[in-house]
């Protein structure tokens, strides 16, 4: 008899259902297929984490299933279940004792092939959303009554001093920001510091010609999304404007013109001690926990070259890069071929810079209308919003993948991609530049997710260095620096006036190390990457970002960052996560990251 594939999604529940219901952990597991996959953001494991297999699901329930219960699975109301290919996907929700979740399963030969489950929810700490938005205007008489303002300058005046905040978030560019205006809604106490004066400053102080390279349906914030008018590609300073407005509207508690200078954990009183300097005064913030949220990386990496002290021209990171405006008929050497490397040279052959591009090894291209089209299209595209694809649903559909097998989805569309722009690669290899599509053909996510740095979403250069107004220097590496030159190891002399290192940036150990110590960030491990055993990413396999939005192995320590995507899809586990804490409920970690040494 033939059934509709909302019924076998729904016989399934009911299946699994059952087999929660009764502790039958042998039997839950078993409704997976031989190769599955189990992703769990917060709701059952309080962590971040991939079960792949039987025997690491049923080992998952073991430990955490009793804590849970009851853990009930449905079919989320209003969702059409599909098939294609023969898979079976559903949308669900999934109601625990203390979460209310939403998350989505993939059926294959009758069997679960993937579940996604995701906390959304603390019962009894739901956000004041929606129908549960405060009232905000309070009618009737009340002596003493508080503005709104008022209250909100009280609040600035204690936190940090009489008040101390729950959590503390070192970081203030787009993750501390997110993450503040999660916190903000779940009414935990929070500050977030940033050493800049204004927030969205860390855009600001960048290159001139910087603009986000990934298109504005992938990268709304959390709660207020980019307006339908605003450009594709948003320049630099328009992103700080957007920041600087949504931190005041979104009441974070935001310490602009902060620096911290040390931190120290205090395990007898389970909190932190973290010193900061603001506007010329030196306090002591004592918060219950601690956030890294310096980015996607950590220090600027500047290689160490033979002759640095004797060359007389200027040398900067590419973080430190004015903009092109003071170089107009000046020799410019730019090493690396990322996209600050493409957007800089880019800039200042507009310039009237005589420019060189040194491409030390192999660069993955994709071209941004393609990456929109293929890539992305699906998902975040003005198409896919008139298909009923909400970031939301977006975001989930990307978090659905596994990480264990997220390539083998990705490498179609990179092949269809190559395909589409082949002309353009055999120009590119002819003019000398080295390309590469990952170690296995699976193309920019998976270079990101991988930490494999080396990438470029084109947005004009490339036609610069085929045509050859961008020099271009491939495969070779530097010997060292003159007082006015650049030197390949194949002996080629460049005559620079001015060094831009655009090699990327160190881990964010990097801050734990000079903030808290080198042996707190030697406990914690390796932060991003997945343990792929592919360039720059090695193993053991992890199959999550390594530290990235979960419990480490420093109590109380935690990471944010990465792009706007990461920053508001991720915040909402990790302010879950802390709202639990402060609420005192009872949080039962499973799977805490091993320590992977840092060398």
């Amino acid at each position: 008899m033939t059934t509709t594939p909302a019924a076998r999604a729904q016989a399934m529940l009911d299946q699994f259902n059952a087999a929660l219901a009764r502790r039958d952990t042998q039997a839950a597991s078993e409704l997976f297929a031989d190769e599955s996959y189990w992703r769990d953001l917060v709701l059952l494991t309080w962590n971040l984490k991939t079960l792949e297999g039987r025997a690491a699901i049923r080992q998952m329930l073991d430990a955490q299933l009793d804590a849970a219960s009851p853990v009930v699975f449905s079919l989320a109301p209003g969702e059409t279940v599909d098939e294609a290919d023969g898979v079976v996907s559903a949308w669900i929700d999934i109601d625990t004792k203390l979460i209310a979740g939403h998350g989505h399963i993939r059926i294959k030969d009758g069997r679960i092939w993937t579940l996604l489950t995701t906390a959304q929810e603390l019962k009894g700490h739901e956000e004041p959303l929606n129908t549960r938005r405060p009232m905000g205007a309070e009618h009737g008489i009340q002596r003493g009554r508080k503005t709104w303002l008022e209250r909100r300058e009280e609040e600035a005046a204690e936190l940090g001093r009489s008040q101390q905040p729950f959590v503390l978030v070192i970081g203030g560019g787009q993750g501390g920001i997110a993450l503040g205006a999660r916190l903000r809604q779940l009414g935990v106490s929070h500050i977030v510091i940033d050493r800049y004066p204004r927030p969205g400053d860390q855009w600001r102080s960048r290159y001139k010609s910087l603009c986000l390279h990934d298109p504005v349906w992938y990268d709304h914030l959390p709660y207020l999304p980019f307006p339908p008018n605003w450009p594709v590609f948003a320049p630099k300073d328009k992103i700080g404007d957007w920041l600087e407005m949504y931190t005041k509207v979104m009441e974070v508690n935001y310490w602009s013109s902060t620096n911290c200078v040390k931190a120290r954990y205090d395990a007898a009183r389970k909190e932190w001690e973290v010193t900061v300097e603001r506007d010329g005064e030196t306090l002591v913030i004592r918060p219950k926990h601690l956030v890294f949220a310096t980015g996607m990386s950590g220090k600027a990496n500047v290689p160490k070259i033979e002759g640095q002290d004797v060359f007389k021209g200027e040398q900067q990171h590419s973080s430190q890069h004015p903009g092109p405006d003071a170089y107009r008929g000046k020799k410019v050497v730019v090493i690396g071929a990322n996209n600050s490397a493409h957007d800089i040279c880019a800039a200042l052959w507009e310039h009237g810079a005589d420019v060189t591009m040194v491409q030390r090894s192999s660069t993955h291209i994709v071209r941004s209308d393609s990456l929109m089209d293929i890539g992305l299209g699906d998902l975040y595209s003005e198409r896919a919003v008139a298909n009923g694809v909400t970031t939301k649903k977006a975001d989930l559909i990307f978090a659905s993948l596994p990480y264990r097998i997220m390539a083998d989805f990705q490498i179609p569309l990179y092949d269809r991609i190559r395909e589409r722009d082949a002309e353009f690669y055999r120009k590119l290899e002819e003019a000398g530049f080295m390309l590469d599509f990952g170690d296995d053909g699976s193309g920019l996510f998976m270079k990101y997710l991988r930490r494999a740095s080396g990438y470029y979403i084109d947005v004009g250069a490339c036609d610069l260095v085929i045509d050859g107004s961008i020099k271009l220097q491939s495969g070779k590496d530097i010997s060292h620096l003159t007082e006015n030159a650049v030197v390949l190891d194949d002996g080629t002399e460049l005559p620079a006036d001015l060094v831009v290192y655009a090699t990327g940036y160190g881990s964010m150990n990097g801050w734990v190390a000079d903030l808290v110590s080198q042996e707190v960030a030697d406990k914690v491990g390796k932060v991003w990457g997945l343990g792929s055993d592919t360039t720059k990413d090695p193993g053991p396999w992890e199959g999550e970002q390594r530290n990235m939005w979960k419990p480490t192995q420093q109590e109380n320590m935690w990471f944010h960052g990465g792009n706007l995507h990461q920053s508001r899809h991720y915040s909402l586990y990790l302010a879950l996560q802390l709202k639990a804490r402060q609420e005192d409920l009872p949080v039962q970690v499973y799977g805490l990251q091993e320590v992977h040494h840092l060398r």
